[in-house]
């Protein structure tokens, strides 16, 4: 079904050739002479594309401009608030706000509909183009409106995902928009690239999300596409449609790869003619030669329905394989669940198991990965004639933008999903981070959308509450529900897939999404809410810093939303110390004590009220036995195995550094986009590789950290200031750009376009 190399590949013209000592000889035979062999790397798709919005001149250190951004409205008031503190004007590319995350939660009031409306009044300021609620969700709309062939879009949710349409789309914490909004460029090593080779036709009933759980499954846990661009090419693109392919795209963020690309055909052509914008497709295609640093091989023929198991998307089974093994399947995924909850609470699914089948408590269609139209028209007819009962079990079904919900209107979709039982929602993101379809207490929904991480289905666990998800694709969701709620694969099901044909109908967007680039007035007051608060004063890094451990987390992954809670919490999103009380509150709910009592301690050394019994401690240090408290700064620090895994949101980074964190120290990071918000948020992003020598509560002493910053980031001296006196060991940092040293310097990304 999927495979990976062990090695890097050449594409030849067609073939595939393996990077070893014989890839010359072979090479050569084919008509590449070894000039050609070593700009090889050149000839993939996203190597052309990076190199077109490249400023620096350098192809190996990047310095990327975007062609458009987008944020939504869990992100966009920070971003907008970063930048606006650091000297904007107004914005210099066509920047998306839309309001898909928060439009449906009721939590703290005016708050929510306040932070849309400061959303309006900054596109109408800076000039921005302002999506309001329940017309689409971000990226279907970036989708239809934006996207097209050899451009860069960037955005400040993780799942900025458009290689189907030829884009080359990032998700990124909010500080690296706001570098964009401010002109200046995303600053990255050239990435490697990965090449997924689709062959084969998917069979009826198989759809875009097994295809994408399956190669979730064969490259998460290695790492294989790490921090990569996925370049999905091969004859097998031409058996999808366009749709099909944006699902399977989306999914990739899930992989923890940089980026993604496809190649392009008349299939993109048609689907951008389509939606008014056929001028902004070309064909893209790899070079007759391109070396890439891994390949994925996927027969879409042998690619079954999938099940995305709690509480992991890359959990993954066949539905097939876990129908046959039920209750050893599922009692290793309560233990594991458990291990993750840390024991609190337990979700029970083998008592689920019924006559020898595994019953689910509830269906959702939804997002940017299930709301799309092809996916709700075969769910439509697979559920035609059918329903789920009046049972616990419900289906929930929300197309991902209005034209889309217009042309299922118009079709008859809707209507028979709604005569089988289905509700029918707006476009919303709620079921993807917590904030809507919340299930019961022990439920299991089984979900066609992104994430089914700890409490993502917004489940408190710190108050005893427990939920799990599943991912399927729409298309077994709604075999299961015609099943009355007991799993069942599309496959089984013996339906038409044929989907009518799509027409885009804009006149929802016309009449009211506000269109505004070029168009900024600077005299335009910004509308701010009474939760609307400026980011506090954040101080410089100090010349020594202390360090306490505030929390110390041992899963193998931490995920954003275990550091900041996604869910109703994130309405507090524009009152950067209201949402920081959340920091860590179902992960370690007495981190936020913790990092406060640690603040405590800064104010009161800032004060000349510092400790003096610690001062002690720190001048058995060799060579800080002269150190006094004005020398020094302390900071809270969380240590990690791996953090940062799903989201972009920068409240993950920025909520622990306004309750005064100075670093995290981890063995890795799970993506950039987490160590990039550490940076750009003024918090050392420290490695520690070997075993750990520090603890909850001991305080870590790294001396003269601005000279090391300066010096050899691979080895960082520091110390842990035992009761037996200090005990030497040495973290890293991995490489840094000059800018992102001054960044670190300067404390913030604020403060450092403050100073220049």
């Amino acid at each position: 079904m999927v495979t990976c190399s062990k090695t890097g590949m050449y594409y030849a013209r067609g073939q595939w050739v393996q990077a070893d000592g014989e890839a010359p000889t072979k090479l050569a035979a084919l008509g590449f002479d070894e000039n050609a062999v070593k700009d090889a790397h050149t000839g993939t798709i996203a190597y052309g594309i990076l190199q077109a919005h490249n400023q620096s001149g350098a192809p190996e250190m990047l310095k990327l401009k975007f062609d458009s951004m987008t944020s939504h409205d869990i992100t966009f008031v920070g971003i907008v608030q970063t930048a606006r503190a650091s000297g904007l004007e107004k914005f210099p590319v066509p920047y998306v706000l839309t309001n898909c995350h928060n439009s449906l939660c009721a939590v703290g009031g005016t708050i929510n509909e306040d932070d849309h409306l400061f959303g309006l009044s900054a596109a109408k300021k800076y000039g921005g183009i302002y999506v309001p609620p329940h017309l689409a969700v971000i990226h279907q709309y970036m989708r239809e409106m934006y996207a097209g062939c050899g451009k860069m879009i960037l955005g400040s949710d993780s799942h900025t995902r458009y290689g189907a349409l030829g884009t080359m789309a990032i998700g990124e914490g909010g500080g690296e928009l706001a570098k964009q909004l401010l002109g200046r460029t995303y600053d990255v090593a050239r990435p490697g690239v990965v090449a997924v080779y689709l062959t084969g036709k998917p069979a009826v009933g198989v759809g875009p999300q097994d295809v994408a759980l399956a190669i979730i499954g064969a490259v998460f846990k290695t790492g294989y596409v790490k921090n990569k661009v996925m370049e999905f090419v091969g004859p097998g693109i031409a058996e999808l449609p366009l749709e099909y392919r944006s699902g399977i795209d989306v999914m990739t963020t899930e992989t923890t790869c940089l980026s993604s690309i496809w190649c392009t055909d008349e299939v993109t052509h048609d689907y951008l003619t389509v939606h008014g914008r056929g001028g902004d497709y070309k064909a893209l295609a790899p070079a007759d030669l391109a070396y890439y640093d891994g390949l994925v091989e996927v027969d879409l023929s042998k690619v079954r329905p999938m099940i995305a198991l709690p509480m992991h998307p890359s959990n993954v089974y066949t539905i097939e394989e876990l129908n046959q093994n039920l209750e050893d399947i599922l009692h290793k995924t309560e233990e594991d669940c458990a291990a993750l909850m840390g024991g609190k609470v337990r979700l029970d699914l083998v008592s689920k198991i019924e006559n020898g089948k595994l019953r689910v408590d509830q269906g959702v269609i939804a997002g940017c990965a299930g709301g799309m139209y092809s996916n709700i028209c075969e769910a439509a007819t697979i559920l035609k004639d059918h329903t789920g009962g009046n049972g616990e079990y419900a289906l929930s079904v929300y197309p991902s933008s209005q034209p889309t919900m217009m042309a299922l209107m118009k079709n008859g979709a809707l209507a028979s999903l709604m005569a089988g039982g289905a509700t029918v929602r707006t476009a919303f993101c709620g079921p993807c981070f917590g904030a809507g379809d919340v299930p019961a207490n022990g439920s299991l929904s089984i979900r066609h959308t992104t994430r089914n991480f700890p409490s993502r289905e917004g489940s408190k666990p710190g108050s005893g509450q427990i939920a799990g998800v599943a991912l399927m694709d729409a298309r077994s969701i709604a075999a299961t529900t015609r099943n009355g709620g007991i799993l069942t694969p599309a496959t089984d099901i013996d339906y038409d897939p044929t989907i009518p044909p799509y027409e885009f109908d804009d006149s929802s967007y016309r009449s009211r999404v506000y269109s505004g680039y070029g168009k900024g007035n600077y005299d335009e007051l910004l509308r701010l809410g009474p939760n609307i608060k400026d980011w506090p004063a954040i101080q410089p890094l100090p010349e020594n810093l202390l360090l306490k451990i505030s929390s110390y987390i041992t899963d193998p992954v931490t995920t954003t939303d275990e550091l900041i809670p996604s869910g109703e919490t994130s309405s507090y999103r524009s009152n950067p110390l209201g949402l920081a009380e959340f920091t860590l509150s179902r992960k370690d709910p007495e981190y936020v004590g913790r990092a406060k009592a640690v603040q405590a301690e800064e104010a009161a050394r800032a004060a000349g009220e510092g400790n003096a019994d610690l001062l002690e401690r720190i001048h058995q240090v060799p060579g800080c036995g002269e150190l006094d408290w004005k020398q020094l700064g302390i900071a809270s620090s969380i240590y990690a195995v791996k953090p940062g895994d799903g989201s972009a949101r920068e409240q993950a980074a920025s909520c622990q550094r306004v309750l005064g964190a100075g670093a995290n120290i981890a063995v890795e990071y799970a993506t950039k986009r987490y160590r990039s918000n550490l940076i750009n948020w003024g918090m050392l992003p420290f490695q520690l590789a070997g075993p750990t020598p520090f603890g909850l509560g001991d305080y870590v002493l790294v001396p003269n950290v601005r000279e090391a910053l300066a010096g050899d980031l691979s080895c960082v001296k520091a110390y842990v200031l035992s009761l037996e006196g200090p005990l030497e060991f040495h973290m890293s940092l991995a490489p840094l750009t000059a800018d992102e040293r001054q960044i670190l310097l300067d404390g913030c990304l604020i403060n450092y376009y403050k100073h220049g």
